[in-house]
Parts: structure tokens; sequence; C-alpha cells
């Protein structure tokens, strides 16, 4: 038998479990199960089997192999669980880009990423992608299938084309699956990939501390870019043979119904959506008693049940836990071990969590210092991106670039975000990123980003801006504009205030506690709207 570098012999078939294992033994083990739910389609765990067969076919067929990338551009699908699926049987990863990128972000991520085909939507944002492509190298190379149509270089015609039998191909789990585009370092986008074993275990360890099981129907209204969807509960459901029912995007008229039809037991949704939700349910009368409350218990008004979980016991669905999406999700909640002193928890059965100085020493117990993770939820690192992973995998863990200590009784309490990080409902901001933007405008010198409150929102970005001396006169508009057609609209400043020259600390680097206390931000990292951390 060969042996590996370590001089142990490889791992066995019988040995490895991937994502598309478990679609394989969903099969058998739940023959009649609804696996997926979008308006009209409804496929079971066969038929899912099937479809993602016939798919990874046409990948191959197509030059996808192991390693290669599928990029998905359009909104919410049950089609991007089928790429999973089928990605995951040949070894391939999947990015669900983010459908509200403006052209030159989503130009940046194809070209980034690399892939050999890409997935897109044309209604709401084909004329985005349309500009996107125009935008890219000559040299591009990838295969474009449009999902929302029929016909010839379709999604469908794609797929049918493949062969129904199973590939058959022996997958390393610890090979990237999924991939989600974050900006949490230096305002640049880059791809965290998560492997089949980062998810699976995600999976375990979450549908342990929400009570998922195969009765669960989870309605996956949150967006399918973002890992909170797949933790809260879209993987823990499909790992257990669970439903997922899938929705385009939020229209609460539409949801209503929707969680009764399907006895939705739990559900991905905003406070304003559960707002909006409840008043219209008042005078509907929709049947909700399958579903628990578990995030923002108060919100529903007692009209459903609260769950009565481990993590909502435990203050995990009022914001209790720490984690982001290079740990897949929550590594550390108060599921695990209880309350305690904490505002966090303590670390999953998956993680062990150190918190360290700046030379890798663990810090004493009530001293501050990064949070630093290692264990089966850590990402693989970014896409492309070798010098930033060789700098946050030092010392044998994750650097998360977040500040956290460890208090007496063993939990952890997050203390911030080293990167200033804003939240404007579900969605994270890091301000470099909108500052370069601002900065590229001719007309501007430097700028500094602040958050500011928003009662409904968490917070709301303001600019403060600097202009060149000889500058054409620029309005606060002017700047909002400027970045409304370079980055996702929810990025851009709310307000925009101009000055002279922005404060320094003493290393001359910009004094964003002295623009919060001028300007009225704070509240780092945008408040309490999904928990602490990314």
């Amino acid at each position: 038998m060969l042996s590996s570098p370590g001089g142990y012999p490889p791992k066995p078939r019988a040995r490895r479990l991937t994502f598309g294992d478990i679609i394989r033994e969903h099969r058998r083990s739940y023959p009649d199960g609804v696996a997926l739910v979008d308006g009209d389609v409804r496929l079971t765990w066969p038929q899912l089997d099937e479809r993602t067969n016939r798919l990874a076919h046409a990948l191959t067929d197509a030059g996808v192999g192991p390693g290669d990338r599928i990029l998905w551009l359009g909104q919410n699908s049950f089609r991007i669980w089928e790429l999973l699926g089928a990605a995951a049987k040949i070894g391939a990863m999947v990015c669900p880009g983010y459908w509200r990128w403006a052209t030159p972000e989503m130009a940046f991520a194809v070209e980034d990423f690399d892939p050999r085909v890409v997935v897109w939507q044309d209604e709401e944002i084909g004329d985005t992608v349309s500009k996107a492509r125009a935008e890219l190298r000559s040299d591009h190379r990838a295969l474009w299938l449009r999902h929302d149509a029929e016909g010839p270089d379709t999604y469908e015609s794609f797929l049918a084309s493949g062969s129904p039998e199973d590939p058959a191909l022996d997958v390393d789990p610890d090979s990237a699956l999924l991939v989600i585009y974050t900006a949490a370092i230096s305002g640049r986008q880059s791809g965290s990939m998560l492997s089949h074993r980062n998810l699976l275990a995600m999976g375990a360890s979450a549908a342990w501390m929400g009570d998922i099981g195969q009765e669960a129907a989870f309605l996956g209204a949150g967006p399918m870019f973002h890992i909170g969807n797949y933790q809260f509960w879209g993987v823990p459901a499909f790992v257990h043979g669970g439903k997922n029912v899938i929705v385009r995007r939020v229209i609460a008229e539409e949801l209503l119904p929707l969680l009764a039809a399907e006895q939705c037991t739990h559900a991905y949704l905003m406070p304003p959506t559960i707002a909006q939700l409840v008043a219209l349910n008042r005078e509907a009368g929709h049947d909700l008693s399958h579903l628990r409350a578990s995030v923002a218990a108060p919100l529903w008004q007692g009209t459903v049940p609260t769950d009565q979980s481990r993590f909502t016991r435990n203050g995990g669905g009022e914001g209790r836990g720490y984690g982001q999406t290079e740990v897949t999700g929550f590594a550390v909640t108060g599921a695990y071990g209880g309350t305690g002193a904490g505002n966090a928890g303590r670390p999953g059965p998956f993680t062990a969590v150190r918190i360290l100085d700046s030379t890798g020493k663990e810090c004493a117990v009530g001293e501050a210092g990064e949070i630093c993770v290692r264990g089966d939820l850590v990402h693989l690192g970014y896409w492309n991106r070798p010098e930033i992973n060789e700098e946050r995998f030092r010392f044998g863990c994750w650097h998360t670039t977040d500040l956290g200590r460890r208090e007496p009784d063993g939990t952890i309490s997050f203390l911030g975000t080293t990167t200033r990080m804003l939240k404007s409902a579900a969605e994270n901001i890091f301000p470099a990123e909108v500052e370069n933007c601002i900065e590229s405008h001719p007309a501007v010198k430097e700028a500094a980003v602040i958050g500011v409150p928003n009662e409904r929102w968490a917070q709301d970005v303001k600019a403060v801006v600097v202009l060149h001396q000889d500058a054409e006169p620029v309005t606060a508009e002017d700047v909002i504009e400027h970045c409304r057609a370079r980055i996702a609209s929810y990025k851009k400043p709310k307000t925009v205030e101009f000055v002279d020259a922005l404060p320094r600390t003493k290393d001359f680097a910009k004094d964003y506690e002295v623009l919060d206390e001028r300007f009225g931000g704070g509240g780092y990292p945008g408040g309490d709207t999904l928990g602490a951390g990314r």
C-alpha cells in the first residue's frame, strides 16, 4: 500500500464522507422525503440525487474537474443546492455571488474567481451582468448558462444533457466546495473556501444546538451568498434529511402563506420582515403553529411558539455567540456549556479557541487579545490569496482579527473587531472598502467612514471627506452617486460630511474615535442584529 509523506497509509475511501454522499444516502434513507421546494419545483431526495448526477456529468463533459470553479450570479434558487451537490460529486467548488454587486465588483469577482462555468440570471440583474461581461479580459474562458430561461445555453438544457448515472468519483472531503466572498480584509473582496468537512461539521453542531432533525422544514429567505442562511438552518436541515424551502427574494406578503403551506419549522428572517409578517397575519390568520421563533423571538409577539432548543434557551437567538464566514458561521455560542460571564459563550465540539497576543502567546484570563480558532470549522483560506493566508494561519490557528477575552468561568467575551465592521441589517460593511471607493473620486483627497445608529437597520454609513484644495465643487450627493455606481448600494454612504482635514492619532493613522465623538458614530461592530462577529 502506498504511504503518505508522514508514513501513514492514505485514508481508505470507506473513511471519507462528502456532501455528495449525504445526497446519495438520503436517496436510500428518505425515498419519499422532499429535499427542496422552490415555487412550483418540489424535489424528493431521489430526484435531487439524479439531477445532481446529470449536472455532475454535464459539468465534467464541459471540462470541469477537481478544484475547478462554478460561479452563480443570481438570486436565491434551488439550483444553488443542485450545483453544490453536483460539484461535491466531482470535486469542484461553487460560489453564490452577490446579486447586488455593482458592475466593477461583479467583473472583479468573475476575473478573480476564474470560473469554468457561470450560471447567471437575467431578471433584475441582467444589465449588470452584461456590463460586467463587457469589462472582462479577452481571454476569459467560462461557459455562461442562463438559468431563468428555456432553450439552448440554459441551465436546464445543460443539466438534461448529462447522464443520470452516479459519477462514483473519490472526492477529498477536505477540498473546497462552497466559496463565499467577503471584504473583511483590507477592503478587498476575497473568497472564503469552505470544505465538505467544514459544512458537515457545521451541520452536525448547529443541528445539535438548534434541535434540527429530519422533520425540519427551513424557509431559506436569507441570501445564499451569506453564511447565516446555511448555518441557520439550511445545512443542518439538509444533512439531516429535512426540507429546504427557497424563496428568490423577501416579500412578506408571499412568505406568509408559504410558511403555513409548507409547515415551516424554522426561517431565516430579519426583524423588519418579522414585524411585517405579524401585522399581516392579524388579518390573514394563517396557521403558523409549526414555526419556532428562535431569533428575535419577542418580535413575534407570541403569535408563534418560542423555540426551546439549546440555541434559544442560552441566548443564541438574541445574539449570544461569535463567528464569521471563515469559521463556517458560529464557532462560539451560549448553546455550548450553558450561560456564563462571557457575551459569546463557549466553543463547540469541532473548534478550539485561544486568545493570543501579537507574539502568539496565550493571553492570561481576563486579558484582551486576538480570537484565534482551530478545528473542523476553520475554512481552507481565501481563494487566490496565498500571502494573506500565510499571515492569518500563523501559530497553528486561524487569526480572526477580532478581539476577545477569556473569562474566569471559561466563557469568551467578544470585544470588537480590529477592522471596525459596520452592519446594516444582516449585511456587513467594511469601512476600508467604502473609503477606497470614495477616494477613487478625482476630487477626494481622503475619506474616513464611520457607523451612525439607525433604529431599524442597526447602522448607517457616514463618510467624512477631505477634498483636494483645487478640486471642483463636490456635493454629498456626488459622493453617494460615485459609490452607488461602484459598490453594492447598501455600502454607499447615507450622509457625507466635508472637513478640512481628518484627525490623526500619534502614528498618523485616521483617528476614528475622534470622528465617532464628533459625528455621532460608534456601536461597533454594528449592534446586535445577528450576534457578535461577522
